[in-house]
């Protein structure tokens, strides 16, 4: 019997039917063993030696390949064709060589699509463990290692608020801070254009103004309103005819079939996907037979395969949709071992796999892979010239027609942030015609600052750039979600304080590291160990000779210095110049002060330099504004129409709130996200302060029932159990007969109401794409949730109630769902040891003493 180990179970179901008897199958479910995450698991002063430890959930897992592996005549390893593949079957090899269970012979297979064909093939073609992959497997974990063991205690202690830093993602996180301090300091400039509403032959277009008193108009020419009145006014009064038509072929080529970065940022553009939900979705394609493997960098497809392709082409459409010779696309993979062949159907005669979001990323390859060997796209783009009769003034009127489809017909690429001019038809025009001009309009535009990162672009710059590799981006983007270094608004980056604090100590102090080209240089050395042209361990010597001196270097300084040299790195963007030409660093409140950056338990603020006097303060990532004197200092709105004590509206850790008095005494209260900032004032305040509110005596138990807001929300109290409330503005205005009823129908909800919270859904989010459940927001005990009726998933802090997506959420549940029950449902199914507890109690004991009587 052989015995073959694989990754997943999906896997090994599918090949261990296509093998048949004399083999079994089994998953390693992954990695079995990492780095554990304490101080020397790896050893710079040993050759970098590694101490590698099983994961505990996959003790299961090795000791059945362990037992079966001992009664097999041969091992084969199995795993994807990468580099996180072959470090796998050596993992598996390793610790199975540890056991001693290891067979005499041992044989590694790989291929690149889970059909019968593939895997019999490359069952008669087996080789030996590829010891340059493993290498550079190793290389770029103990870098990864190095970096965050080495980087993140210097955070912890020089840089309040700091989690962790990574080799990969802070450079990462570099690129969103970048764009949004562009963003910021992008100053909109005014122009305006004039266009004409013309007709020929009762086909309207319209034409732009081009050419004004003589000269070519650029786009920032008419700066004001009165220029642009002045050159409407004389287009209005001219005579135009046709000056010129210039028409040219255009020809349009497909794209390559995807390849793992292509396919995530078409993902993103057309389906809404993350990266992250993208490649498991790829992964359960690839498990199911459906598609080739998808960590790849490579564009080319199989001969067998293009030839597939083409007979699905001439199948589907006429003989001009399928080129004369098969289109052969080059890989631009710098390291050959890896340049898998493209992501692909493995059947270009099964249009349609799966169903749900499986069949939208299925559609998106298929159609993908099959326009890349389609017949090129034709057009023509036409230009119209038009001239007044002093030929002073000119208009231009561009189209373009699609002559032949061809690929077009069944695919086109996106774009992440489009700004062309490809106009609408035109009418047929020559030279001497002379269009009827209907109407002239001017427009005021604005420069735009360049746009923030989507899921698509930041992947898109970060393979431009080099910086590590399509198969990281999605976990590198999820861990800056995680670490909420960034949020993300309608599909856009923006960097939150901790993130852009971060990427200014990095670069202030650890510039080197979070350079482009060194990021990119390092990649390349790593594949260059792949390819066998390099030796890992003097890579890793070299960077670490540099390295570990330098976070000495910090380490020794005070993280007062530390605070010094950021805020001088910082101060463009803390305290920009003033447009009067005052000093920016000039406090507002007590206006002798100077504002600096300072330390805090919570993280980085800037404050008064008259402290404890003057106790202004404002939030590290909230800019001098536009005169340099935002304050998130306290704000009194009045006093208390009752006691006569001054309220104050001020900004905290966990938010805005409102306090009367002062210490340990005074009365605070937060001020709820829905009620509207311009609408909050003394009146909401004192309402707030009064909280609980008495609504009055319940009719059946005759005790108090309060409204207040807690840490889920506004809510109900009656006899120490809960119903939810919709709005702030329910706590004020619900009265006693509402009252009871919502209290009576959360006590009918499974006693949830005594937790905290009710049955009844916050939001009802649709169907789940995969499993058609019904997908439900939840407030729970521990914070809020998303479930399907199956599986319970939290939902992290990253993520918005308000903004939570059903995508978002069937991605959680599907996540939740992967990691199997928690520790603690375990224990309580653990039926055994209930009974013996039972047995213990002093009931049980008296039993025998009775029969004896």
């Amino acid at each position: 019997m052989q015995l073959v180990v694989v990754e997943s179970p999906a896997k090994a179901k599918t090949i261990e039917k296509y093998l048949g008897s004399g083999y079994k199958v089994l998953a390693s479910y992954g990695h079995v063993r990492d780095l554990p995450p304490k101080d020397g698991s790896v050893d710079p002063e040993n050759g970098f030696a590694m101490l590698w430890d099983n994961y505990p959930d996959k003790a299961k897992q090795l000791k059945a390949i362990a037992d079966e592996a001992k009664k097999a005549d041969g091992l084969i390893l199995a795993t994807d064709p990468d580099r996180e593949g072959e470090a796998i079957s050596w993992h598996v090899q390793e610790v199975l060589e540890k056991k001693k269970a290891l067979p005499k012979n041992v044989s590694r297979v790989t291929f690149n699509a889970i059909t019968k064909q593939a895997v019999t093939e490359a069952m008669a073609t087996p080789r030996e463990l590829d010891h340059d992959l493993i290498d550079a497997y190793r290389a770029r974990r103990a870098l990864d290692y190095l970096v965050g063991f080495t980087l993140s205690p210097v955070l912890w202690r020089k840089l309040p608020g700091a989690k962790s830093a990574g080799r990969v993602q802070s450079v990462a996180l570099r690129l969103i801070v970048e764009r949004d301090r562009e963003i910021e300091a992008f100053r909109a400039q005014e122009y305006w254009s004039v266009t004409a509403k013309m007709e020929h032959k009762g086909q309207g277009f319209d034409a732009r103004l081009v050419r004004y008193k003589g000269e070519k108009l650029d786009k920032m020419a008419l700066g004001k309103e009165s220029s642009a009145e002045e050159a409407r006014a004389a287009v209005e009064a001219g005579h135009f005819s046709v000056d010129s038509v210039e028409t040219k072929p255009v020809t349009r080529n497909p794209q390559p079939p995807f390849t793992t970065s292509t396919l995530q940022q078409e993902a993103a553009r057309k389906l809404g996907f993350s990266a992250s939900h993208t490649m498991r979705i790829a992964q359960n394609l690839y498990e199911d037979g459906a598609i080739t493997y998808m960590r790849t960098d490579g564009v080319q497809m199989d001969p067998s395969a293009i030839s597939a392709a083409r007979g699905a082409i001439a199948n589907r459409y006429d003989a001009g949709y399928l080129p004369d010779k098969p289109r052969v696309y080059q890989t631009k993979a710098k390291n050959a071992q890896e340049a898998h062949e493209a992501i692909r159907p493995t059947d270009f005669g099964k249009d349609k796999a799966g169903s749900g979001d499986h069949a939208r990323l299925y559609d998106l390859i298929y159609k993908r892979a099959l326009a890349s060997q389609m017949a090129s796209a034709r057009m023509e783009r036409t230009t119209v010239d038009m001239l007044d009769g002093t030929g002073q003034i000119g208009l231009r009127a561009t189209g373009q027609m699609v002559k032949f489809p061809g690929f077009l017909a069944l695919y086109e690429e996106g774009i992440d942030d489009r700004d062309d001019e490809n106009g609408a038809l035109l009418p047929v025009l020559g030279k001497g015609d002379v269009p009827a001009k209907k109407a002239v309009e001017k427009a005021q535009h604005f420069t735009q600052p360049p746009p923030r990162y989507s899921e698509a672009s930041l992947v898109k710059r970060l393979e431009e750039l080099g910086i590590g590799r399509p198969s990281t981006y999605a976990s590198t983007i999820q861990v800056l979600k995680d670490r909420a270094y960034v949020r993300v608004e309608k599909n856009r980056f923006f960097a939150e304080e901790s993130g852009r604090l971060l990427t200014a100590f990095l670069e202030r102090f650890f510039d080197r590291y979070v350079a482009y080209d060194f990021t990119a240089g390092l990649e390349d050395q790593l594949d260059e160990i792949s390819a066998g042209d390099a030796d890992w361990q003097r890579v890793l010597e070299a960077f670490w000779r540099d390295f570990k001196p330098k976070t000495a270097e910090v380490m020794e300084q005070k993280p007062s210095d530390i605070t010094a040299e950021l805020d001088k790195f910082l101060a463009p963007y803390l305290f920009p110049d003033r447009d009067d030409g005052s000093d920016p660093r000039l406090c507002p409140k007590c206006g002798n002060g100077k504002l600096a950056l300072r330390g805090g338990r919570f993280g980085a603020f800037v404050a008064c330099s008259n402290y404890p006097e003057c106790k202004f303060t404002r939030k590290f990532a909230q800019p001098g504004g536009a005169d340099g004197m935002t304050s998130d200092g306290p704000e009194v709105l009045g006093k208390h129409p009752e006691t006569g004590e001054e309220i104050s509206r001020k900004s905290g850790r966990f938010g805005p709130y409102v306090e009367m008095g002062e210490g340990k005494e005074a009365a605070r209260a937060s001020i709820p996200k829905d009620i509207p900032s311009e609408d909050f004032g003394l009146d909401w305040a004192v309402r707030l302060l009064s909280l609980p509110r008495t609504i009055g005596l319940h009719p059946e138990s005759g005790e108090p029932v309060t409204a207040s807001i807690g840490r889920y929300g506004p809510y109900l109290a009656h006899q120490g159990k809960y119903a939810r409330l919709q709005s702030t503005a329910d706590v004020f205005d619900t009265g006693m007969n509402a009252a009871v009823v919502k209290l009576a129908e959360a006590a009918s909800g499974n006693g949830r109401a005594r937790n905290g919270g009710s049955r009844e859904p916050l939001k009802i989010l649709g169907n789940h794409p995969r499993t058609e459940a019904e997908i439900k927001l939840m407030e729970g005990r521990y914070g809020n949730y998303v479930t399907d009726g199956t599986t319970n998933a939290t939902l992290p802090k990253t993520i918005a109630p308000d903004e939570l997506t059903l995508e978002e959420a069937a991605q959680l549940i599907d996540d939740r769902a992967a990691k199997g029950p928690a520790k603690g449902k375990a224990k309580k199914k653990a039926a055994p040891k209930k009974k013996a507890a039972a047995k213990k109690a002093p009931a049980k004991k008296a039993a025998p003493k009775a029969k004896k009587a």
